[in-house]
């Protein structure tokens, strides 16, 4: 189909926007699955932390894949089978990766579980890389960002109520489940088994719901695929280092002297952080060297010439990482004294909050997509975020959990509309207010401990909302026929989501976990410099003012 419309294709949107459900629905659980997962298998935070490295590295090894045989053959591949083929056959991996993840309860091996969860992962990624474009196809092209907008809503609202359905899944309604006695039940893992039986047929419903859905077109657009040697060497070398670093970080596991020393006495493994650092090293200094090299000798790099999509990738893998390490070291944090000692069903409703802050953001941020007048968009930018404040707290309401703890965050809301009306719908100004904001939240939390430290934490998911849309906007932006490229470069680095949290894991076990979120003052920093950098850069480009916000992730 040709990627113009004069009409935009609504059966086939609201089809599309299921799949965006489960991307929030599966990530946002994982919340809650990791403190219960420490506990069943004795783990210690690093190791917990390893469910969001497989989740979120199967991302980028997904999209890295499509783009390593796309530029051998010389063939965008997934634009050859179509985006509707493509959505069907990440469900269908989904499908394989939660009948997988069956058999490795059953087991009762964590490590089959991460593999498990890599699969399910590896169909999310052949589906966001499909469904972005997809979207963007299904009507007029000024129209785009209302129709990613709609589907980043109903992601958000996928991942306001997932930790809540986990929840209640594995520790039933009742909150203050003591996680630790629940996880040594023999029978608490069978409740995962009857969990991914239920969303592995979903999966599969979803599947025959694009393969018989005539009114969804084949979703295929007319490019031109501009092969990137260098650029897929480069990334090639970056994932090799990656795992061989991580490799070496997991045999360390098998070791009995490094389990006795490290796991069972609490002694510091600083050789575990040196390690875990240079992950973070390997990506950095990868693509910062791929730019450099790429401006002195364009050919061969594509879209890595344009150091707004370079430094856009890097913000890319620094907002997904920072997005999920908050929430998923949040409940390790909660079990703490300081912070209440809470433990299983009783984290859900923050985690929810946190994950619901980011579709309070989201339905805010789309509201001027449909054009409404100055004074009514004011109005509304007060009002949207409380309705989704509203709608978080009711899904809490109706699980039957506590939701008093969480009236206050009402006042916190508040902080994030004043950074909407700064923002003033520019992009890169707003995405350095919200980094500013970010910063400042992560810092009250260091500095306090109780509610809040809490609601300081929670917030993070707040400013975190629309960071995705403006770096995508901003990444791409005049990159002209490797707009293509650039995106698929961009969705690759959902990686950060499974480097950064290990970070932080692998932190807490040395100074702690509330220390450890200095790591989201860092991350949140980089997103308020890439906010003011790459406005510079694209004014020197002559382009800074026409850059519009797209969709929420």
């Amino acid at each position: 189909m040709s990627s113009e419309q004069t009409k935009t294709n609504y059966p086939a949107l609201y089809t599309l926007i299921t799949v965006f459900f489960f991307w929030g629905f599966i990530g946002a659980s994982n919340g809650v699955f990791i403190p219960f997962c420490k506990a069943k298998f004795g783990l210690d935070q690093f190791q917990s932390q390893l469910i969001d490295f497989a989740f979120y590295g199967a991302y980028y090894i997904g999209a890295l894949l499509l783009f390593v045989f796309s530029t051998l053959i010389r063939k965008d591949i997934l634009n050859s089978w179509g985006f509707k083929k493509g959505i069907i056959n990440g469900l269908l991996i989904s499908t394989a990766g939660a009948a997988a993840m069956i058999f490795a309860v059953q087991s009762g091996n964590y490590y089959m579980i991460l593999g498990a969860l890599f699969i399910v992962a590896l169909g999310f990624s052949l589906q966001q890389t499909s469904a972005q474009p997809f979207a963007t196809s299904l009507g007029p092209a000024h129209t785009a960002s209302n129709r990613l907008n709609l589907a980043g809503g109903i992601n958000s609202f996928g991942t306001t109520i997932g930790p809540i359905v986990v929840s209640i899944a594995l520790f039933g309604v009742v909150a203050g489940v003591n996680i630790e006695e629940f996880a040594q039940r023999p029978e608490s893992l069978d409740k995962m088994e009857i969990l991914y039986l239920c969303v592995g047929g979903l999966f599969l419903v979803a599947a025959g719901l694009f393969f018989f859905s005539k009114k969804l077109p084949s979703g295929v657009i007319e490019s031109v695929f501009e092969p990137a040697k260098k650029a897929m060497n480069t990334l090639l070398v970056i994932t090799v280092l990656l795992m061989g670093i991580f490799a070496y970080i997991f045999s360390r596991y098998e070791d009995p002297e490094f389990i006795s020393r490290f796991i069972q006495n609490n002694e510091k493994d600083y050789l575990g952080l040196a390690l875990t650092i240079a992950t973070l090293l390997v990506v950095v200094s990868g693509l910062l060297y791929a730019n450099s090299a790429a401006r002195k000798k364009p050919e061969g790099w594509g879209a890595m010439r344009y150091p707004q999509l370079v430094l856009g990738m890097l913000a890319i893998f620094t907002y997904v990482g920072v997005e999920v390490t908050i929430q998923s070291n949040l409940g390790e944090l909660l079990g703490t004294p300081e912070f209440g000692s809470l433990t299983g069903s009783a984290i859900a409703p923050f985690i929810s909050m946190y994950w619901g802050s980011l579709m309070i953001g989201r339905w805010a941020g789309a509201i001027s997509v449909f054009n409404p007048s100055n004074s009514v968009r004011k109005v509304l930018l007060v009002v949207i975020p409380y309705i989704a404040y509203g709608v978080v707290l009711a899904a809490n309401a109706i699980s039957g959990q506590d939701i008093t703890p969480l009236y206050a965050y009402a006042f916190v809301v508040l902080i994030q509309i004043a950074g909407f009306f700064l923002g003033q719908d520019r992009p890169a100004k707003t995405l350095m207010i919200f980094g500013l904001l970010g910063m400042a939240a992560m810092l009250t939390g260091l500095l306090t401990e109780g509610t809040i430290a809490i609601y300081a934490f929670m917030s993070g998911g707040l400013f975190c909302s629309i960071m995705w849309p403006c770096i995508f906007a901003l990444g791409i932006a005049g990159i002209g026929k490797y707009t293509s490229q650039g995106s698929a470069f961009l969705i690759m680095m959902i990686l950060g989501g499974g480097i950064i949290p290990p970070l932080q894991g692998k932190i807490s076990d040395i100074i702690g976990i509330h220390g450890s979120y200095i790591i989201p003052v860092l991350c949140f920093g980089y997103l308020a410099f890439y906010g003011w950098k790459v406005y510079a850069i694209l004014k020197a480009q002559g382009i800074a003012d026409e850059v519009e916000a797209g969709a929420g992730h």
